[in-house]
Parts: C-alpha cells; structure tokens; sequence
C-alpha cells in the first residue's frame, strides 16, 4: 500500500509536466510549417479546412520525435524537484531503493514507447502518404500554386515553363516562356509578357492565356521557321494525364511506407541500388530504434534526476538537451555511414540506442549503489594511467629508433 501511494505521486509529478513539455514541443515544431501553410492561405486561396487538414496530417510525425524528448524532461523535472525538497532522501531513508522507484517511470516509458510505435510504423506513413496525396490535389485545382518564379518548371507532360515574375496568388505571371512539345516532334516556342490562369471547378483542365506575344516553330527539315505574334494565346492543359496520373503512378517514399511495405521493398530489391537498399534497411529499423529511445532515456533520467540541485527546472532542460544532442549526434552519423555502405544499416539505426542504454545502466547500477554519478579520484587515477601508458609508449619508440 505504500509503495502504491508511492507510485501514484511519482505519476502525477512526471505526468503534467509531461504533457506540458510535449504540448510545447510539438507547437514550436509546428510553427515553422504553420508559416508556410498560412502563406497557402492568404496568398494562395487554399482553403481553411484544407489548411487544418494538413496540420493535422503533420502532427504524427512531430509526435514521434516529442514524446521521447518530452519524457526524459518530464523525468528530470519530476525527480528533480523531489531531490531538491529532499523527498528522494526521506524515501531512501524509509528504505526505498532506486528499484523501488523504477516501476512508475517504466510504466510511463512504456506507455510512451508503445505510443510513439503506432505513430512511427503505423499512422505516421499514412498520413505522410495522405497529405501528399492532398498537396497534389490542391496543386491540380490551383496550378499556379506550385509554380515557381525563375525556374524551369516541367510539371505538366510536354511544357516546359518560365516565368520570370508570379504574383502572390500563383495566377498571372509576367515575362513567359514555354516550350510546348506536346503537337509534334518540332516544339514550339512562346514567348509573351503576360500569362493568366484560369480554372473550372468542376473539370479537369486549366485555361493558360497569354498576351502580347509570339509563336517561334522550326520545320522538321530544320530549314523553315514561321513566326506569329498575337494579342491572346490559348494553351489548355489537360490535368487529369498529368498531375494527377503522376501522383497515382508515383513511388512511394519510405516516410510513407509501413514496416511490411518496407520490408518487401527490401526483399523484392534484388536489382537496386546498394544504396537503395541500405537506405530501406536503414528506414525499417529506424521504425523500431526511435520508440526504444524512449526506454532508453527513461533509464538515463532515473539517474540523472536523482543529483541534487538548486534549480531543477532548468538543470532538467540543460541535461535533456545534451542527451537529445548526443543521441541525434550518433545517429545522423549512423545514417551516413549506413546509406554509404560503410557501416551494417542494422548496426547504425541502433547504435545511438546502444551507447545511451548502456551509458544509462551504468550509471543507474552506480546510482543505486549509493556512489557519485562522477568520482573525481578515478577520473584522476584514469588520466595519470593514460598519461602514464602514452609517456612510457614513447619512450620505447624512441628507444628503437636511437637504437
């Protein structure tokens, strides 16, 4: 009964501030993309709803990298601010252990762990794969949306097309150019100083009018060319074989595959590239690696929060952020090494795991044997042996050269 009234407390201090920190977190990662998808709002037309879809789609994924940072910041919070009031002290004195401690952090750490896998293999892939799907439609009913300025784009089969300035809204242009290849093996050149869009809601094709312009064509024989100019230019554009069917037809990426998708991916893959199939073996385990970050910081909290400090609050947060700038570190090195070849892809998704885990059960046995997280006299005996060995280490080359 006591450790039960024990366990309740530990939840309700880790818990709020949990959810709290994951509130937060998932909020400043959506408002780099809240900027861009207001932009689609304002300036572009998109609809609202559209809008709130797609931030809704974005979510999964930022949850999947929040709740394993939110838990090693709720833990050290949480333990923190007990350590400081000396309630960590009056429980070991009444003979609770650090074990004894663990089962309501484990709880939580798996709970976030079995989250944060339905999100990574799971719901995350599928709405990747839906709000991709949305983007395109939005692109095929508002063409000029995914237009760029002073760029060749080639998103519609057969037309090349250069505008040197779009308006805010995508739907007039100025300073055109296209290359339309879609008639015959000759293509022809327009050039205009204007251009605007215009769309039915209910079809698929699109309207391109051009103004003050020319036509410039050159004869198959490579001996004729006819210019024409003209006040207006029609060009129609048949989305549904071209966005659209694009968008039907594409390849799936590996954020919007599940485990078994990728797994397949990989067996079927016998004609890909090493790389590809490095980079699908990488994917795969990565699904898994992720949610076991959140035991694995769970384990290094346990220790950490246990050292006594002023402000723990913002100890929390300086100390949550090593870990976490570690962690993505040895994993950002990992992907490298693992895309190229040069390291196992299994071995590189779940080493940063590996270093953190036995780092944190290191330093939890040492914890709950009572001993400092740091002794500063075997750090010292430690860096007089290495200086020792070097210095001894040099005297012998040395040695064999004079000799």
């Amino acid at each position: 009964m006591k450790n039960f009234i024990i366990y309740r407390y530990l939840c309700r201090e880790i818990t709020y501030p949990l959810f709290l920190v994951l509130l937060v977190l998932t909020f400043v990662l959506l408002m780099g993309r809240i900027l861009q998808l207001m932009d689609l709002m304002i300036n572009k037309g998109v609809d609202v709803t559209v809008i709130g879809r797609l931030i809704l789609f974005l979510i999964p994924s930022f949850l999947t990298i929040t709740i394993p940072i939110a838990l090693i910041i709720a833990v050290l919070i949480g333990l923190g601010r007990l350590s400081r009031e000396n309630e960590i002290m009056v429980m070991k004195s009444s003979g609770i252990s650090l074990y004894q401690l663990s089962p309501p952090i484990a709880v939580l750490a798996v709970v976030s762990f079995a989250a944060t896998l339905l999100l990574q293999c799971y719901f995350a892939p599928m709405v990747n794969s839906t709000g991709r799907r949305l983007l395109a439609d939005i692109g095929r009913k508002q063409v000029g949306v995914g237009l760029k300025e002073q760029v060749f784009n080639d998103d519609f089969p057969g037309l090349v097309l250069f505008a040197n300035q779009i308006s805010v809204d995508g739907r007039s242009m100025r300073e055109v150019f296209i290359s339309d290849s879609r008639m015959g093996p000759s293509p022809i050149t327009i050039v205009a100083k204007r251009g605007q869009w215009f769309s039915s809601p209910g079809s698929n094709k699109v309207l391109l009018r051009l103004e003050e312009g020319s036509t410039h064509t050159v004869g198959e024989d490579r001996d004729t060319y006819r210019k024409m100019a003209f006040v207006t230019y029609d060009i129609t554009i048949d989305l549904s074989s071209s966005i659209s069917d694009a968008t039907a037809t594409r390849m799936k990426e590996h954020s919007e595959m599940t485990p078994r998708e990728l797994l397949q991916a990989f067996r079927a893959g016998a004609d890909l590239a090493d790389k590809e199939r490095n980079l699908l073996l990488l994917e795969l385990n990565k699904r898994f690696a992720l949610p076991v970050t959140c035991l694995v910081f769970a384990l290094l909290a346990l220790p950490l929060g246990m050292v006594k400090h002023r402000t723990a609050k913002s100890r929390a947060f300086v100390v949550a952020l090593c870990v976490v700038i570690v962690y993505y570190a040895l994993q950002l090195g990992g992907d490298a090494l693992g895309e190229t070849g040069k390291v196992n892809p299994v071995i590189a998704a779940w080493a940063p795991n590996l270093v953190l885990g036995v780092s944190g059960l290191w330093l939890f046995v040492r914890t709950a044997r009572e001993k400092p997280l740091l002794e500063m006299d075997e750090l010292t005996a430690s860096a007089k042996t290495i200086v020792r060995r070097a210095a001894d280490r040099f005297q012998k080359i040395k040695r064999k050269h004079e000799g």
